[in-house]
Parts: structure tokens; C-alpha cells; sequence
């Protein structure tokens, strides 16, 4: 029995097809009824494994293009193909490159009907040409010879491929709005006849991309892999076994870009220094920004005013108890954390050691702060394992008295904007609002996540409103000396050389995932348990906590935090080593809503009020204000 052309080519396309997913980078040859395709490489200016890592300079404008000029000559990838004219007579072919990330993805096809594309697979981040109209790319005409023919074109990987209008502004594609993923790319090479293109037999939300069916937008690699397309006529398609690798490192010596509309009370020139500042460089190349908090004036603190070097001085615990009993409550100082007044004052960029290095500064006598002091990312990006590498500022003292800081790695949302809107929450929506309350509305997206590392001398497990710590407070009678250094009750003694790693995610309280739960409940991953606790079911965040030692997080000369952000679930590592990193927190979409959206990084050290953190042993308001900077370095982020 003759086999037609069609089977022809699935016999030989599915071994292929168990190929790509081996170490080859050349296609193995695919043939259609009237040609034969083979070879395809769609990098050939690009060294097979070897990482690209994006280029930062004009990224704030353009977004993160894949590759630049100072990558590759011209700023395009070469891709190249051979192709055999089988047919009776000569004629031209038609051909479309598709790229796919593929590290961080829904996949392509229902689970309970292969046949159908998955839910969220348009949520890919794919594309094709730059310019969607450019649908299939015409060759030139290849004679019926023989022989195989060279083909070639370029194309390159930019944010927004799909050219949606979401993320215009004023007629203009802020690509930047929706930026490349980092991790792996694969390749998908489509060549077909032109009858296939005039006649429609290939969809236009297919050869447009950026078009949209009354089902939403088809993902090509659904479409040509497991869907129609995959037994077209006269049509083949080449899945490259070639990966590039895409990775962000931006430098924390290229210095720190001071955003004009960042609350400073005092923009005075003397406080910039160099590598600091609003100079049009900066804003082309910087990676960070100075961020600066958002102080709720709600958030007051009555201070005992007491300076002290805790993590140097021999401060005690019975030196805490016998200040938080000695001053009268006409004594304390009433303040809220403060923030710098000028910018670059407590933020520092070194270009030769390519590092940041963070500053919260001293306080004095008459002139009382407690100052909170961070860097933020300026590129929002969506998923990737956020690695920070950093030596931030010792929280206890060899007494195990904790300096009031909270040294925290989180992800915040880019903007809370129509077009950064997080995937609708279908079953009961959002709370609308990061401060709304308990009688906030409800609304189908919001634009507001983030994921926290929080360290800090907490309690390591889920408190509760009814039965925080039991706290022995000592007598009322401040005359009394020998009810002032108070024993604090063994289940916090226990931990008392550690501090507490909590991990969160604020999920806006969307009901939606199958096992939603408000209180304390077990969140089981590689074999460890953690516990996961929500105030309520309206309460829009969701936190876990696990004990570590301060000596070994911030005493050593770095360490390693970790943030992997997945479609599905959100897992929080650390360690000394980027290869000996623990799990230390773990949520996936069962529990929590996971966001969808693009997200910055901020690295801070501040003075968290304790009355946030229920059952904390000590309270920031009766720790002394810092005698000397506190400083935390920062020596490295990569984002993969």
C-alpha cells in the first residue's frame, strides 16, 4: 500500500519529534507532499549554549530586546533553513518562525482533552515577527532541481509580541509592559505552499498572532504541535532542539537612579553622590532605584528614648526589661519610622566592587529616627527564580537581643494599572484594595501583588487572635525593681537564638483555588510541612514561618535568598551557596492565587511595628534607637 504524503510526513516527523528533546542542535529533515524541509537553525550568529543575558541599557524605554546591537551585529538573530522543491515546477514556499518561553508556562494542551488547548496557554509569553501583520514571509522562487535551497531571515524576541493594545499609551507600544521572560526559549519552524495562505486553511489568529477567536488567542505552539495544524497539507513543521537561555543580572555598580516622583522631602543637590542622582545615564543604564516607604501615619510607635549599639554593646535582655519598665509613658517618644529626606543619602552604588550598600542611619539625642532604607528593580518582569545574593545587617546580638530591623527581599507589583491587572479571580474576586479593610469591595482584577522574604525576632509558628504568647508583664507598680526582668515562657525560649524566615504571598483574598482556607493549616512540599495562616477569608494575604539562625544568615559573609515564582506555585530557598540552597516556604495555586503580572524587587532594612507581627517576644517600641548605621550590602541579583 502507497502511503500519501501525509503519513509520510508523520512517520517522520514523530520520531523527530523524540529527537528534539536530546542534545542535537540540527533538525532532522521533515518532508511534505511538495518539499522537504531540513537544518533549521534559528540562531546561527548565536554560540549554541551559551547564556544571553539582557542588555540593560534603554530597556526602561523600549523593553528588554533579544539581542541588542551591542549583542549581535545588526540586533537580530540569523535564522536559516534548506528546503527541497519536490513539486512538478518551480514555485515559491511560505514560512514563519514562532518562539516560545519555556520555563515558565501553562502547558499547551487541556489535561482532560489533549485535543484542546489549555485555559491559560495564551498566557505564554510567544511570538513571531516583530510586526504581527508580517504573517508568513515568502521565499524566493525555489526551482524543481534536486537540490536543497538556503533560506534565511532574521527576527529577534521584544516585549508585547502579541501587540496588544492593553499595553499602549498614547498610541505607542510600551513594550516594557509586558517584557520577555527569562529562562528557556524553544524555536518553531512552520513552512507550507501558498495555497495554504490564500485559501485561509491557516487561520489569521494564527498567522496574526496578535488576533483573537471568541475563544481568545490561539497559542501556534498548541496549534501546530497537538492541534489542526498538525496535520495541515503540504505543510511542515520543524520544533528546533536548539534552547537559548535568557538570564537578567543587573549590576548593583551601575549605579541608582533617583525617580522624580519619589517622596523626598528635600530634593537639595548636596545629598547626591556619584553614581546616584537623575542624570540622563542613570536613567538609561541603572538597574535600581532608591525606594522609598510609604510611612502610615496610623503606624506610630511610643519609643523608650534609649540609643544603644545593640549588636556591639553587651545589651541584655534584663537591659530590655528594665527599659521597657523604667520610663513613664511621659517619657517615651511618639514617632512612626521615618524615610530619608534626600536622596543617595543612604544608598550607595560601588562601580568597582559592584555592589549597593544600604544605610540606616543613627539616631541622636532630640533628633530620634528609626529609618527604613531599600533599593528597587526598575524592570518589572513576570515569573523567573529572583536570586538575591546580599550580606544584610545581623538582627541579635550574642545575647540574643534582636536590634528592631526586619531585613526583607520581596516582589511588589509594577503598577496598579488597568494594563498590569492581575488573571480575574472568578470565584468571588479580589479584595479591591492593599488598605481597604474588611468591608472593601469585592472586583474581578486588581493590579496589586507581592511575594515577601520578612526576617525578623517573631514567633516561628501560625498566631492566633483568641491565644498569642502568654507574656509575663510584671507588676503595675513601677517601684517594684524586682518584678522588672520578667522570664519569657520556654516555647519562645526555645528559639531563641533564631529568627524568624516568613514567607508571603498577598493573594488579594481570591477564593479560588481549590483548598482557600483562612486559619492555621499544613502546606506539604518535598517532603517537609509547612504551615500556612490567613487572619480570615478575607484577609488578602497568606504567610508561612520557619525558624533559622541569625548567625548563619547574616553573620556569615553572604547569603543567598531565593524567590521562584512559577505559574503554579511559589517556592522561597536559602542558603550559602546558590547550589546549597532549602526549601523555607512553598505555596502553589490549590492554596493561594498565584500572580500573573509584572512584578519589580525591593531589598530593604527597616523598623517593622511589632504590633503587624502578633506574639513577637520583643516590641519595637521599647528598642532602643540604633547608636551606629546599621549597613547591608548587596552584591548580586540574577533573575533565570
Amino acid at each position: 500500500m502507497m502511503l500519501s504524503p501525509r503519513y509520510i510526513l508523520l512517520v517522520i516527523l514523530l520520531p523527530w519529534l523524540f529527537i528534539s528533546c536530546g542534545q542535537s542542535t540540527k533538525s532532522l529533515s521533515v518532508v511534505s507532499g511538495q518539499f522537504t524541509v531540513k537544518d533549521f537553525n534559528p540562531a546561527t550568529n548565536w554560540k549554541q549554549g551559551e547564556i544571553l543575558y539582557l542588555d540593560y541599557p534603554d530597556a526602561i524605554t523600549n523593553g528588554f530586546i533579544i539581542p541588542t546591537a551591542r549583542q549581535v551585529e545588526g540586533g537580530f538573530f540569523r535564522m536559516e533553513f534548506h528546503l527541497k522543491n519536490t513539486g512538478a515546477a518551480p514555485q515559491k514556499f511560505f514560512y514563519k518562525i514562532y518562539y516560545q518561553n519555556e520555563s515558565y508556562k501553562f502547558p499547551e494542551r487541556d489535561a482532560t482533552d489533549t485535543t484542546r488547548q489549555h485555559q491559560l496557554a495564551w498566557e505564554n509569553f510567544y511570538g513571531s515577527w516583530e510586526e504581527v501583520a508580517t504573517t508568513f514571509a515568502e521565499t524566493a522562487i525555489i526551482p524543481s532541481d534536486n537540490d536543497f535551497h538556503p533560506v534565511e531571515s532574521t527576527f529577534r524576541i521584544v516585549g508585547n509580541p502579541r501587540d496588544e493594545q492593553r499595553y499602549y499609551a498614547d498610541n505607542h507600544n510600551d513594550r516594557w509592559k509586558r517584557n520577555p521572560r527569562v529562562g528557556n526559549y524553544s524555536f518553531l519552524l512552520v513552512v507550507t505552499t501558498g495555497e495554504n495562505i490564500e485559501q485561509k486553511i491557516i487561520p489569521d489568529n494564527v498567522r496574526n498572532i496578535g488576533l483573537k477567536s471568541d475563544q481568545g488567542f490561539v497559542n501556534p505552539f498548541f496549534y501546530f504541535l497537538y492541534g489542526p495544524g498538525k496535520s495541515l497539507k503540504n505543510t511542515a513543521v520543524q520544533h528546533s532542539p536548539r534552547l537559548l537561555t535568557v538570564v537578567a543580572k543587573p549590576d548593583p555598580g551601575a549605579g541608582i537612579y533617583i525617580n522624580p516622583r519619589a517622596n523626598f522631602s528635600d530634593f537639595s543637590a548636596q545629598a547626591r553622590t556619584q553614581g546616584c542622582g537623575q542624570d540622563s545615564s542613570l536613567y538609561r543604564s541603572a538597574g535600581f532605584e532608591q525606594f522609598v516607604h510609604f510611612i502610615d501615619p496610623t503606624t506610630k510607635m511610643n519609643n523608650i528614648p534609649v540609643i544603644a549599639d545593640i549588636l556591639n554593646d553587651n545589651y541584655t535582655r534584663t537591659d530590655y526589661n528594665w527599659n521597657k519598665q523604667f520610663y513613664r509613658k511621659d517619657e517615651l517618644v511618639s514617632i512612626t519610622a521615618t524615610v530619608a529626606p534626600r536622596p543617595c543619602e543612604t544608598v550607595f552604588s560601588d562601580p568597582v566592587g559592584h555592589k549597593i550598600t544600604l544605610h540606616n542611619p543613627r539616631s541622636e539625642f532630640g533628633k530620634w529616627q528609626k529609618q527604613n532604607v531599600g533599593v528597587i528593580t526598575r524592570h518589572g518582569m513576570t515569573y523567573g527564580k529572583w536570586t538575591a545574593k546580599c550580606k544584610l545587617t545581623e538582627l541579635l546580638n550574642k545575647h540574643n537581643m534582636w536590634n528592631g530591623l526586619t531585613n526583607a527581599i520581596w516582589l511588589i507589583t509594577q503598577a496598579q494599572a488597568d494594563w498590569n491587572f492581575r488573571r480575574d479571580c472568578s470565584n468571588g474576586g479580589y479584595m479591591a484594595n492593599y488598605y481597604g479593610g474588611q468591608q472593601d469591595q469585592r472586583v474581578k482584577n486588581v493590579g496589586y501583588s507581592e511575594i515577601d522574604f520578612e526576617i525578623l525576632k517573631t514567633v516561628p509558628y501560625c498566631p492566633s487572635w483568641v491565644l498569642p504568647p502568654a507574656y509575663n508583664q510584671g507588676a503595675g507598680d513601677q517601684g517594684n525593681v524586682l518584678n522588672w526582668n520578667v522570664p519569657f515562657p520556654e516555647e519562645i525560649l526555645a528559639d531563641d537564638d533564631k529568627i524568624t524566615v516568613s514567607c508571603t504571598n498577598w493573594d488579594m483574598a481570591c477564593w479560588q483555588p481549590a483548598d482557600f482556607h483562612d486559619g492555621c493549616y499544613p502546606v506539604r512540599y518535598d517532603n517537609k510541612t509547612f504551615w500556612a495562616h490567613r487572619w480570615d477569608r478575607n484577609y488578602r494575604a497568606l504567610t508561612e514561618k520557619t525558624p533559622e539562625s541569625d548567625d548563619e544568615l547574616f553573620a556569615s559573609p553572604f547569603y543567598y535568598f531565593q524567590i521562584d515564582w512559577q505559574p503554579d506555585r511559589i517556592i522561597w530557598r536559602i542558603g550559602p551557596s546558590k547550589d546549597k540552597m532549602h526549601v523555607v516556604g512553598y505555596v502553589d495555586d490549590k492554596v493561594t492565587s498565584i500572580p500573573n503580572n509584572q512584578m519589580l524587587l525591593i531589598i530593604t532594612q527597616e523598623f517593622h511595628n511589632t504590633k503587624w507581627w502578633i506574639g513577637s517576644a520583643y516590641s519595637q517600641d521599647n528598642t532602643p534607637f540604633p547608636k551606629v548605621d546599621y549597613v547591608g550590602e548587596i552584591y548580586e541579583l540574577t533573575i533565570e
